[in-house]
């Protein structure tokens, strides 16, 4: 796990050394044990190390014999053992035990075909020096990130938008369509970024610059339901299998490892797997709250006693005024997940005793598990016999029939909508008249005053998934969970210097899942039916029938309370109205309604709290 960095100067202009070891000195967080300097030619790598896999001859950036060719990696191939041994089988020597080096050496052997042989997380660099190409790649899920800049005579790229921004010539304007985007779905959806003039490279994709052309980025990687047919039994074993194997092979590591244990069935079952696994206790992590509806302390020690763990449990106080400026800094851009607090505390007290841990995440994605699902399914049966004029008349109709306090409220609109509009409507947290009213006019004409829901349309249309539930499950692997779940997990746990890992994302396991019937993980308007039944034996059965709680904060609590003059002065301030990017009179409204407890606004007032803490460091320096 690493922090890279990096450029290709492609007007035969030299590299500029000194911008080339800023940008790589910016991420001293997410490698604390070295950094690396090289310059080949035109492209010049940096590299910062947190030291896993082979502590003593794995440093970076690495280079071939020849020195043709250079990497820069970020990341871990789980399967790099096999690998070397096939590569070893067709000639190839290895001068070190890294996973680099076989990374590097598959480029050898396959090229960019070598991203189909990985199996792992990864973002890495690499030049081709007899091919004068350079090569950025990402893992299929998008576990760990790249962005990258290009202005036609150089190609900027790293790990995080602040190493970029290093160099001033990088221009810091805002990009109106990800500042819509972000207020609709509280972080910005690949490729953009808050900025015009950076790009993410996608997902299961890679980024190809050949000397006197463009950059591509080509797609690599898709996940594809295709239901099979089998019995359940089989379909047990098989997942059985599936999940000790993803999890054994993210157990590989040369530093001590360890695991976030929440109290839920996904984390709770990726901590089993490992015990199974390993002959020494396994070391976990959980964190509690003084707020009973956030705490899940006592579900985790059910876990933690029944496989005998080396159990670290917590309890801490969240304090948003502390912590919000430090993730802003993080972030490189507005994230609105206000779980990212709660993520951070665990990864930064995990980080005190190991440097690896396991997490849960990709459980719900995997497996159907989120709520809404089970809503939008509900609905969607109920919903399709009223189409087109007839559904929005029988919506009118229904509208007409209720008090006007339960009118506005954003459901019977539903009823007319297309099926793929209708779960974007349940995502999402901005309708477009409100989106409309948030924006003053001037940001309103430049970034839209409507949601754009053409992405999730045609996304929904690529997938080619069998059904509605697989074809939500798509949406949200393409989308959420690379853009919030992901991306938070990186930047909190690369800000305390930590690897989480995600061996429920796992390619092998997810692709294996996209063959099950959707029948199997969302039965009976519950999600993981199948996930369970494997698993039912190796978790306490109140873990198992648990209702689901999310890994939040009180924030409705906190906007009336502590939070409730900070947020006023913040947004309603000189600094905020200058930007001139929200109405006052609006923000105003949606603070004073929240107050008087209405509605739970607090997921609005955080995204734009959230928005202001970001500018202040990002656009204001």
């Amino acid at each position: 796990m690493c922090g890279i960095a990096g450029l290709l100067q492609v007007d035969g202009r030299p590299v500029d050394e000194r911008l080339l070891s800023a940008m790589t000195e910016v991420l001293a967080h997410r490698g604390p044990d070295g950094q690396g300097i090289l310059v080949n030619g035109p492209a010049g790598f940096g590299h910062r190390r947190l030291a896993i896999i082979d502590l003593v001859t794995g440093d970076q950036p690495m280079s071939s014999a020849d020195g043709s060719l250079s990497l820069i990696f970020n990341g871990e191939i789980y399967n790099y053992r096999e690998l070397r041994r096939e590569l070893e089988a067709r000639g190839l020597t290895f001068r070190t035990a890294s996973d680099t080096e076989v990374l590097l050496r598959s480029y050898e052997a396959y090229g960019v075909e070598c991203l189909r042989h990985l199996r792992g997380m990864f973002a890495f660099a690499l030049w081709d020096g007899a091919r004068r190409r350079l090569l950025l790649a990402r893992d299929r899920v998008g576990i760990k990130p790249m962005v990258y800049a290009w202005d036609g005579r150089r190609l900027l790229f790293g790990s995080e938008i602040k190493a970029l921004l290093q160099d001033p010539s990088v221009p810091r304007d805002l990009d109106w369509d990800a500042l819509r985007d972000y207020l609709v779905f509280h972080y910005v959806p690949s490729p953009r970024t808050i900025f015009r003039s950076v790009r993410k490279v996608p997902p299961g994709s890679y980024l190809l610059l050949d000397e006197g052309r463009e950059p591509v980025v080509r797609r690599y990687w898709d996940l594809r339901f295709y239901p099979a047919e089998r019995r359940e039994e089989e379909w047990r074993e098989g997942l059985r299998w599936h999940l000790q194997d993803a999890v054994r092979s993210h157990m590989v590591s040369d530093v001590p490892i360890g695991a976030f244990l929440s109290g839920g069935v996904d984390s709770g079952s990726v901590v089993a797997l490992m015990a199974k696994a390993s002959t020494a206790p396994i070391r976990t992590f959980s964190i509690g709250f003084d707020e009973a509806a956030f705490d899940e302390l006592a579900y985790a020690r059910q876990v933690a006693q029944r496989y005998g763990t080396d159990h670290c449990e917590f309890v801490v106080k969240p304090d948003a005024l502390e912590v919000m400026p430090r993730l802003a800094w993080q972030l490189d851009e507005p994230f609105a997940d206000s779980s990212a607090l709660p993520t951070y505390y665990v990864a930064k007290i995990t980080r005190e005793h190991v440097t690896v841990a396991l997490s849960g995440d990709g459980g719900d994605e995997n497996f159907a598990g989120y709520r809404r699902y089970a809503a939008a399914l509900r609905r969607h049966e109920g919903l399709d016999g009223f189409p087109g004029v007839v559904g929005r008349t029988a919506a009118r109709l229904a509208a007409s029939a209720l008090p006007a306090t339960a009118r506005g409220q954003g459901y019977l609109e539903l009823l007319g909508a297309a099926p793929i509009d209708r779960y974007f409507r349940m995502v999402t947290y901005q309708r477009d008249a409100s989106l409309a009213a948030l924006l003053t006019g001037e940001a309103r004409a430049r970034a839209g005053g409507r949601a754009d829901q053409g992405e999730f349309r045609r996304l929904a249309a690529e997938s080619g998934a069998p059904d509605y539930v697989s074809t939500l499950q798509y949406l949200d692997v393409r989308t959420y969970l690379p853009g919030d779940i992901l991306a938070k997990v990186d930047w909190t746990s690369m800000l305390v210097s930590l690897e989480a890992r995600v061996p429920l994302l796992d390619h092998v396991l997810m692709e294996y899942v996209a063959t099950m019937p959707s029948g199997l993980k969302l039965a009976a308007g519950a999600g993981k039916a199948i996930f369970k039944r494997a698993m039912g034996d190796a978790l306490p059965p109140d873990v198992l029938t648990r209702r689901k709680m999310g890994f939040g904060v009180p924030l409705g609590s906190w906007f009336r309370n502590e939070l409730r003059d900070y947020a006023r002065d913040t947004l309603l301030g000189a600094r905020a109205r200058q930007r001139g990017l929200f109405a006052p009179a609006a923000v105003e409204g949606l603070l004073d309604e929240h107050a008087r407890g209405r509605r739970d606004l607090s997921a609005s007032l955080w995204a734009l709290v959230m928005f202001e803490e970001w500018a202040r460091r990002w656009l204001d320096g």
